[in-house]
Parts: C-alpha cells; sequence; structure tokens
C-alpha cells in the first residue's frame, strides 16, 4: 500500500513514517503548506516525492491510502477531502471534536468507499493486548479503572495543543487515552463528571480529573494534563485481584514495559519487549483494507470515546454530572 502524509508533525516523523517504512508498506509522498519544508523532510526521511500543499498530494493517484497528523480542528476537513479522492484514511485521534462530527466523517467516508481508522496506536501494543486477556480470562469483575496520561509542557510554549481554534487541550491530547483505556476494561459509563483547570490562561483546559459512574456501581478514575511530569498508566480493580500497567500509552519503540497483576494469592509480572506499535497498527489497518475486515478501532470505539469527551466537556462547563444516553 502506497502512502501519502498530511503534514510534517512530530508523532509522523518522529514515529509513524517510520513505522510504515518498517513495514511491507511505503511512505511515497508527503506534503506541507511550506513546500521547503515538506521537502526537507522528503529527502531526511527518503520518501520520494512532496508537495507544497495538501490538494497536490490528494491529486497524486498513485497513492492508495493517506496518514493525517494535522492539528485536531483539522481532521474532519482533510478526511473528507481524502475521501473525495478516493483514499483510504488513517487519522490521528482524536478523529474530530465531537461525536457528531465523528460519526458524520466516519458516513461520509462510508459513501465513498473508502476505509477510515482512528489512531490510537496503543490498542496493537502487545501489553494491551495481553491486558485484555488478563482481566477477561484471569480476574473476576471489574470495580475500577484509574487511567491517567500526564506530560509536563514547557512554561511558554507556543503549541498547537493550547489553540482553542484548532481543538486544543490535555483532554483531547492526552486524555482521550485515558478514556479509551477505561472503556477498554468497563465499557460506556452511565455518568461523567469533570473538572478542568486552564492555568495558563489560554482558552483550553491544561489539566483534567474525572469520574465515569457505571450503573451496578463501577466506576473510573482518569487524569489528563500538561501541568506535571510524564505519567501513563492504568490499574484496573477487580473483585479477586488487580492489574497495574506502566508505561501504557505512548510507549517508545525501543523501549521495554511491564504488566503486573495478582490474583488468588499469586502476583506475576509480565515483560514486553521493544515492539514498534506504529507499524503493527497500519499493518492491521491495510489488512482491513484488503479484506473488508473491520479494524480493531472502529467506527463504534471511535464515537463511544467522543461521547465521553464530550460528555467531559459539558460537566466541566457546567459543574454537574451528565448522563450519558
Amino acid at each position: 500500500m502506497r502512502f501519502g502524509v498530511l503534514g510534517t508533525a512530530a508523532i509522523g516523523i518522529d514515529s509513524v513514517i517510520p513505522g510504515i517504512q518498517a513495514s511491507p508498506h511505503e511512505v511515497a509522498a508527503i506534503a506541507s503548506r511550506d513546500g521547503d519544508r515538506a521537502a526537507a523532510v522528503a529527502d531526511r526521511l527518503d520518501i520520494p516525492t512532496s508537495y507544497g500543499g495538501y490538494e497536490q498530494l490528494l491529486d497524486d493517484d498513485t497513492l492508495d491510502a493517506v496518514y493525517i497528523p494535522l492539528p485536531n480542528g483539522l481532521h474532519a476537513e482533510w478526511v473528507r477531502a481524502a475521501a473525495d479522492a478516493g483514499l483510504h484514511v488513517v487519522c490521528e485521534k482524536p478523529l474530530t471534536a465531537s461525536a457528531e462530527e465523528t460519526a458524520a466523517v466516519f458516513d461520509y467516508c462510508e459513501e465513498r468507499g473508502v476505509t477510515l481508522m482512528e489512531a490510537f496506536m496503543y490498542r496493537y501494543h502487545p501489553l494491551t493486548e495481553r491486558a485484555v486477556e488478563v482481566v477477561d480470562d484471569e480476574l473476576g469483575p471489574v470495580r475500577n479503572v484509574t487511567s491517567t496520561f500526564t506530560f509536563r509542557m514547557p512554561d511558554g510554549a507556543e503549541d498547537i495543543r493550547l489553540d482553542p481554534d484548532l481543538a486544543g487541550g490535555s483532554v483531547m491530547d492526552v486524555g482521550c487515552y485515558a478514556v479509551s483505556a477505561a472503556r477498554l476494561f468497563l465499557g460506556d459509563p452511565d455518568r461523567v463528571y469533570a473538572t478542568t483547570t486552564d492555568r495558563r490562561d489560554c482558552g483550553v483546559e491544561t489539566e483534567m480529573a474525572a469520574v465515569m459512574s457505571y450503573g451496578d456501581g463501577a466506576s473510573a478514575r482518569l487524569q489528563s494534563g500538561f501541568e506535571t511530569p510524564l505519567t501513563q498508566y492504568y490499574r484496573v480493580e477487580t473483585t479477586d485481584g488487580w492489574l497495574r500497567a506502566e508505561p501504557t500509552f505512548d510507549v517508545g519503540v525501543d523501549n521495554p514495559t511491564e504488566l503486573t497483576y495478582a490474583v488468588d494469592g499469586r502476583e506475576v509480572t509480565e515483560r514486553f519487549d521493544p515492539v514498534d506499535h506504529y507499524r503493527r497498527e497500519i499493518e492491521q489497518f491495510a489488512d482491513c483494507v484488503d479484506s473488508g475486515a473491520t479494524p480493531r478501532v472502529d467506527r463504534t470505539e471511535s464515537v463511544a470515546i467522543m461521547r465521553v469527551i464530550d460528555a467531559l466537556y459539558e460537566s466541566a462547563r457546567t459543574g454537574q454530572p451528565v448522563e450519558l444516553d
């Protein structure tokens, strides 16, 4: 599969493009609004073709798919443009800025016969796969999940993640992972309650803390932020034990990781060698395009995550718990 890349964001340059290049697939073209920057990145990463505009790349009829790492607020526009060009799409998370818009872009792509997948790469790491297996097969019913992703953004940073016009904020950037993990083990909540803080007076929240509540009394606690050192983990409490994994989300492709679980009086630690989960993500996406199968991160999951995020923002805005249908 021949991929084009819309944008020269760090996540693409440092992680996803190398992942594609390590797979049986190819990055054939990259585009930027700055043609010189696109050319420089293409030269650095051995990408054959560069374009000084996204439209020019979408007109390249040798491509099969695009990867979109643009700012959050631009995702929906360029997903639709790629679908109009008949290209399959892998788009960085969050796919759009609302559940309604997420559902709409899936509809749009389906009508045009192209596959769309949101790029939650951690879902393809063997650590995540094993954690789900352990909770399902080794542990009892889940009663609580704690899921956290924070990092310290430098003071005074000029960063698109601080721009409200581009759907910035800690929830959209890293909190979506915490929501995803909580849903992975507990499913969709009945109610959420959230508080947020804008410590930089930038117009978006730079910290979030939330509780997701379930009808059977189970709960999840979520945290995201740009104000404290890097922390990324989840802990799952069950009626007969627990599981903890760290680091969990942005695990470097050269870094090992581990999970530990306890049940029936025994404690087990399992270690995972470095793995390129970006490569695994792309390979699964390409396999789904070829076979017509549904990606692991599918429409249902992407819309459900954004429904929770919409509710978190509403709760933080109103100061009240929000019920989900």
